[in-house]
C-alpha cells in the first residue's frame, strides 16, 4: 500500500494522499480489515488530516471489526484519535469489538 509506505518513511507528500484519499474513497468497501486499518494508519502516521475521508473510513469499518485482528483495532482506534476525527460510534464499536479480546492486546 502506496499511503503506507509513504507513512513509513516519513516523506512528506501531501498530493499523493489527497490523490489517494479521492481516489479510494469510492472503492474502500473492496478493502479488508487490514486495508482498512492500514490506511487508517498511514494517513494518521502521515499527519493527513482528511476528516471525509476518515469517516468513509468509520463506515466500512464498523461492520468488518470482527474480522480486524487486534492490532488492527488498536492501529484502527489510534489513527482516528491521532487525527481528532470523532467517531463516536467507531470507538463503542472498537470498544465492544475489543473487550472479549483483551488477552490478545500488547499492554
Amino acid at each position: 500500500n502506496t499511503a503506507w509506505a509513504f507513512a513509513r518513511t516519513g516523506v512528506k507528500a501531501p498530493e499523493l494522499f489527497d490523490a489517494i484519499a479521492s481516489a479510494a474513497v469510492s472503492r474502500l468497501g473492496e478493502f479488508n480489515a487490514q486495508g482498512l486499518a492500514n490506511t487508517a494508519w498511514a494517513f494518521a502516521t502521515a499527519g493527513v488530516k482528511a476528516p471525509e475521508f476518515f469517516d468513509a473510513i468509520a463506515s466500512e469499518a464498523a461492520p468488518q471489526l470482527g474480522q480486524f485482528n487486534s492490532q488492527g483495532l488498536a492501529n484502527t482506534a489510534w489513527a482516528f484519535a491521532r487525527t481528532g476525527v470523532k467517531a463516536p460510534r467507531l470507538f463503542v464499536a472498537i470498544a465492544s469489538a475489543a473487550v472479549p479480546r483483551l488477552s490478545e492486546f500488547n499492554s
